[in-house]
C-alpha cells in the first residue's frame, strides 16, 4: 500500500524522488514500531522513553555524570523536559543532582548505586526482544546497517548546521 501510494504521488509530481520518499516512510513506520515495543517494555518499571535513555546515558558515562544541557543535547530534549526527567528520577532514588566538585556553579546529575542496580536489572530481560528485532540478519548485514545509518545520521547532522546557519 505504502509504495503503490508513493507510486501514485511520482506519478502526479515526476520530481518526488520515491525511493528516498519510500525509505523516510519505511525508518519512519520501524522507529515508530520500535519506539512502541520500548514503550511497552518500560510501563511495568514506570519509566517512559526520556528517562530511560537520560538513565542508559548516565550509566553508561564513565563517573556516572553528566550536565542538564549535555543530556539534553544526548537525548533531543529541551531544559524544561529534562528538568521534569530529573526530578522523577531523583524523587525514585536513581539519580542525584547536585553541584559539580571542580565547579561548584555547574549543576551534575549523577545516576546512583540504586540507579546502576535498576538499569541492571531491568535490562537483560529486554535483550531477547532487541535480538529477535534483528533475526535473520548475519553479523555483515548488521554492520553494513550500522554503517548506513551512520551515514544517514551524518547527512542529518548537516543538513541541520545548514539550516543554523
Amino acid at each position: 500500500m505504502m509504495d503503490e501510494g508513493i507510486g501514485r504521488m511520482h506519478d502526479a509530481i515526476p520530481s518526488l524522488p520515491a525511493e528516498q520518499a519510500t525509505l523516510c516512510r519505511l525508518m519512519s513506520m520501524v522507529g515508530k514500531r520500535m519506539d512502541e515495543g520500548l514503550e511497552e517494555k518500560l510501563k511495568p518499571h514506570q519509566l517512559n522513553h526520556s528517562e530511560f535513555l537520560t538513565l542508559m546515558i548516565l550509566h553508561s558515562r564513565p563517573d556516572g555524570s553528566s550536565t542538564p544541557g549535555e543530556l539534553c543535547e544526548f537525548t533531543s530534549q529541551g531544559s524544561t523536559n529534562m528538568t521534569r526527567i530529573g526530578n522523577a528520577l531523583v524523587q525514585r532514588g536513581l539519580v542525584s543532582r547536585g553541584a559539580s566538585a571542580e565547579d561548584r556553579r555547574c549543576v551534575l546529575i549523577r545516576i546512583t548505586a540504586a540507579g546502576r542496580r535498576f538499569v541492571q536489572k531491568m535490562l537483560p530481560p529486554m535483550f531477547p526482544h532487541t535480538e529477535a528485532m534483528f533475526a535473520g540478519f548475519s553479523a555483515a548485514e548488521r554492520k553494513q546497517f550500522s554503517r548506513l545509518l551512520r551515514k544517514l545520521a551524518k547527512n542529518l547532522d548537516q543538513l541541520d548546521a545548514e539550516d543554523a546557519s
